[in-house]
């Protein structure tokens, strides 16, 4: 099971090179791989209509593609995931080719976590359709990958057309893994047809047991295997101590996880250096990278 980071942004400086410095270490330290969440604005909780979303203006985010480029040129091993992406508030081709050109950069250390997203008030600020997402997604899905496989693609569905096109240079990886996150049961389905991997948002293997059970008839479904599905959940660090997330990570282990995340927000932390404390803590407790 290979261990990676969240980039803690909402508890980081805005500082390009505390940014370096904490992916070095991360790196230093062993751990496979650095992910970072997406959101392109944030909404005001003083709004009319009132706001119950876990996030707001307040809290600072980097745009992932754009992170990871800067990030690829200072590291050597790590990997890098976005998690998640809200793919149908992008547009497809251009986040094909913003993606391809990553991946180039960074030599094949790319995963792309996507999903659909819950916050309205931003797909309307990036001028999309928030009630067709799902279907959207589905077919953005198709053309990513026949632009990252193929030199030249014609296709015409729903939402895309594509004329006999094709990017220019083509990514390292053909094509890009794409992991779904998010746990209702149509994004079970879609994980069992379409995914290479599965960002689960559950705390502990026990509250995830009845969503592995029904990924499991959907992959058999599909004729494929969970052996086919990359599995990568979240320890929330704040939350136990060194023999709680002892314990989480091999019961996620043998839960068939294949990757497993460090998420050090939620302390309070204001610091860099805060952060990677805790992350040497668990170093000294279990492998990060079997």
């Amino acid at each position: 099971m290979k261990v990676g980071v969240v980039f803690p942004q909402t508890e980081f400086p805005n500082d390009a090179a505390a940014i370096k410095d904490f992916a070095q270490a991360v790196e230093d330290l062993g751990f496979n791989h650095l992910l970072a969440y997406e959101h392109v604005v944030g909404v005001n909780p003083d709004r009319e209509g009132n706001w119950s979303g876990p996030y707001t203006y307040r809290d600072p985010f980097f745009e992932p593609i754009a992170l990871f480029s800067y990030l690829s040129a200072i590291t050597q091993k790590l990997e890098f995931i976005t998690g998640i992406v809200i793919l149908p508030q992008r547009q497809t081709t251009l986040f094909a080719k913003q993606a391809a050109t990553l991946d180039i950069l960074c030599k094949g250390r790319l995963r792309i976590g996507v999903g659909l997203g819950w916050n309205k008030p931003e797909y309307i600020s990036l001028d999309k359709d928030f009630h067709n997402r799902g279907e959207r997604f589905e077919e953005q899905i198709h053309v990513l990958r026949e632009l990252w496989t193929k030199p030249l693609v014609t296709f015409e569905g729903n939402w895309h057309n594509l004329p006999d096109v094709g990017l220019n240079p083509l990514p390292v990886q053909k094509p890009i893994p794409l992991w779904f996150g998010g746990h209702a049961d149509p994004v079970l389905r879609r994980v069992a047809r379409l995914a290479d991997g599965w960002l689960p948002n559950y705390r502990t293997p026990d509250d995830a047991a009845k969503a592995l059970t029904k990924l499991q008839g959907y992959v058999e479904a599909e004729g494929r295997t969970l052996q086919d599905i990359g599995i990568e959940p979240r320890i929330h660090m704040k939350d136990g101590d060194e023999q709680e997330w002892r314990k989480l990570s091999q019961a996620w282990k043998d839960a068939g996880a294949t990757h497993l995340t460090l998420i050090t927000m939620g302390a309070g932390f204001q610091s860099a250096g805060q952060h990677l404390r805790l992350l040497e803590k668990f170093t000294k407790i279990a492998p990060v990278n079997t």
